[in-house]
């Protein structure tokens, strides 16, 4: 069963398209992915979802029933679009009561739910002397109050610090788990790969991809950054890469200035070790500046000395790895 169908689907405002003839068929239960630079049409997207804008063409359906009529399935989606907003006065267990009596909904789900997003303790203070993050969780504890099948969560983690958007990471995990559908959209793919199981990409107001997050990653490869400290070092360290087993693919001329030099490297069978592309060459009797080797969440992987910025005097050199 899908828990989201568009075809064709098109959204325009006057002279600039949003949403173009996107079509899409998301699976039901675990976390999906919305990924794609602002502007690029995700809260267009939702917004149609909702049923609080109007497609200009196209089709979509949202857990079996049509976003032209909303009134059928409003009351199996819960949404958190932009900021939540509560009475500063009030705490957060009467906001959830006061919006629950709103919508004729059953209060008995409240403490159920500051259970769930982790407010537990927190619950009778009042939401002024909340964090940002905290504000966050209950917005999403205000959106699972009709229970819903579908939850819709507009950029949950912005404005957030590390340690909130970790929380509000692991909330959307907990809740995929449940069995319920979540749409997180965002900007930032780091987010998205630490949270989703689909992934949908749109930009430039067109779909590039929607599918497994796992099927996006097979198609990628890690690659590392090597930055050399003087200029006379460059030929030297590709030279040694070259020993290494390194296959180098050169992008640009290697005269050129520092800022437009780059080359890329690739390999059948790289070096197991960060280390090893220049142990025991010709590039290890050369003095130069020691080097760490990172792995980040989007695949990517960098050779670049401890405390060093991107810029300066050091060089890019790109490689992909298996």
């Amino acid at each position: 069963m899908s828990s989201v169908v568009t075809r064709g689907l098109t959204r325009r405002f006057g002279s600039l398209t949003a949403v173009d003839h996107l079509d899409l068929d998301l699976p039901a239960g675990g976390v999906i992915g919305l990924l794609g630079p602002k502007d690029s049409g995700r809260s267009t997207l939702l917004g149609m979802l909702l049923g609080l804008v109007r497609p200009s063409s196209g089709e979509a359906e949202v857990l079996g029933s049509s976003i032209r009529t909303p009134a059928h399935h409003a009351d199996r989606v819960g949404a958190l679009v932009e900021s939540p907003a509560f009475v500063p006065a009030l705490s957060a267990r009467a906001n959830l009561v006061s919006l629950a009596r709103l919508r004729a909904l059953p209060t008995s789900r409240v403490a159920e739910l500051i259970e769930v997003v982790g407010l537990t303790g927190r619950e009778n203070e009042p939401v002024r002397r909340f964090s940002l993050g905290m504000k966050q969780r209950l917005g999403i504890a205000a959106a699972l109050l009709p229970d819903p099948e579908l939850l819709i969560l507009d950029e949950p983690t912005i404005g957030l610090d590390p340690a909130g958007i970790v929380e509000i990471r692991g909330l959307l995990r907990d809740l995929g788990r449940s069995g319920r559908t979540v749409i997180v959209s965002s900007h930032l793919m780091a987010e998205i790969e630490a949270a989703c199981d689909w992934l949908v990409i749109i930009r430039f107001d067109e779909l590039v991809f929607s599918g497994p997050i796992t099927d996006l990653m097979a198609r990628t490869r890690a690659h590392i950054d090597i930055r050399a400290e003087h200029d006379e070092d460059h030929p030297r360290l590709l030279a040694a890469l070259g020993e290494a087993g390194w296959t180098l693919r050169r992008e640009g001329d290697l005269h050129a200035s520092p800022r437009r030099r780059r080359v890329q490297l690739s390999s059948t069978a790289p070096p197991r070790t960060p280390a090893s592309p220049w142990r025991g060459s010709s590039w290890s009797r050369t003095r130069s500046r020691r080097s760490s080797w990172r792995r980040p969440a989007s695949g990517t992987a960098s050779l670049r000395p401890p405390g060093q910025r991107a810029g300066g005097r050091w060089r890019d050199l790109g490689c992909d790895a298996p």
